[in-house]
């Protein structure tokens, strides 16, 4: 075997059904006395989370929004200040999660996450903010939560068609994981079982989304996947995706969504045994197809148009795409991500360039 380094992140993980129960515990653990809330305005789950905490609660932050804008994190900061938290409790999911990473950054206070979808961002160090429609990522010991409490009766009521998205949202993280510059025998044994679990799970919700069983299996995948992305460093899709996601405003998980194949089938002929792990997980014969495949089983948008990414701007994407150079498996090309960007705005299958 070849020698290898592996840094798993060091949060301490408690999974299970009716999980959330130890938030008051945990909170005592770490020694918080006054927890902000952060989350969204449509997060149903937020007053289990503020009644839990009991005289620990010290205010409730509903604003977060997608990609964290400055902006916002500028108001939550306001807001944390002003009723003297020493400490962040996140529910929800990229949103919430991401906007409590960023407060950690700039106060260094504990977190306590608790996730409701599956994007996995909880388990890594890492934040990507947005200003003025570009979107920057950065890592930091301080980002890392303490804590994350992963509850499946708290997906039960996460729609079928965004659970879908979502999940393949973290299925990216363990694609790219197993061709990672960065990457080991260790993350690649995660990235295997987190791509089998949701591949298992997701269609399974979206035919009888109240399957308690999917449901568990599509959270321990996503807890798989989001190790992934908190151990190695990631590669083309994940660049396209914040390029989009910060130039567009798109929706992160669609986005995800409609581009994975593609990169995929773009890095595939460098990277011939991750391609076949991805496959052999997916139970299929081609991984990039069958990643298409699976978006097109859970109901996602595989059509960037659809989704709101002007054609007309192809060529900026592709333009900043390539700025900051960062490792990829196969060189970056101009024109083979231009053919996969084209293919991903028209939502055909992918194909090799």
């Amino acid at each position: 075997m070849d020698n290898f380094v592996c840094g798993i992140n060091p949060a301490r993980v408690i999974f299970g059904t009716g999980a959330l129960s130890h938030l008051g515990g945990e909170a005592s653990r770490l020694g918080i006395q006054r927890a902000l809330i952060v989350t969204t305005s449509s997060q149903r789950h937020a007053e289990q989370a503020v009644s839990l905490l009991g005289c620990r609660a010290a205010g409730t932050f509903t604003g977060a929004k997608m990609h964290t804008p400055l902006r916002i994190t500028d108001t939550a900061l306001a807001a944390l200040i002003d009723c003297d938290a020493d400490g962040i409790v996140a529910i929800g999911g990229g949103a919430a999660i991401g906007l409590s990473k960023a407060l950690a950054l700039r106060t260094d206070l504990p977190q306590i996450v608790i996730p409701t979808t599956y994007s996995g961002s909880e388990m890594t160090a890492i934040l990507g903010e947005t200003d003025d429609g570009k979107k920057v990522t950065q890592t930091s010991s301080r980002i890392l939560p303490e804590v994350v409490i992963y509850d499946v009766e708290l997906t039960l009521s996460f729609p079928a068609l965004l659970a879908g998205t979502s999940g393949l949202n973290a299925i990216a993280h363990a694609v790219e994981a197993l061709y990672a510059r960065d990457r080991n025998p260790v993350v690649d044994l995660l990235a295997v079982e987190g791509i089998s679990a949701l591949a298992k799970a997701l269609p399974r919700i979206v035919e009888h989304p109240q399957d308690h069983d999917a449901r568990a299996l599509a959270l321990y995948g996503a807890f798989l996947c989001g190790t992934c992305l908190g151990a190695v460093g990631m590669a083309l899709h994940h660049k396209l995706c914040h390029t989009l996601g910060g130039l567009f405003d798109l929706p992160h998980a669609p986005t995800h969504a409609a581009v994975l194949p593609h990169a995929v089938a773009y890095n595939a002929p460098a990277v011939p045994q991750a391609m076949a792990k991805i496959a052999a997980a997916l139970a299929t014969r081609d991984a990039a197809i069958g990643l298409y495949d699976l978006a097109g089983a859970v109901g996602a948008i595989r059509t960037l148009a659809d989704l709101g990414m002007p054609a007309d701007r192809l060529s900026e994407v592709v333009c900043l795409a390539l700025q900051n150079p960062y490792w990829n498996p196969r060189p970056l090309e101009p024109q083979g991500i231009r053919f996969l960007l084209e293919h991903a705005l028209a939502g055909r299958p992918p194909q090799p360039d």
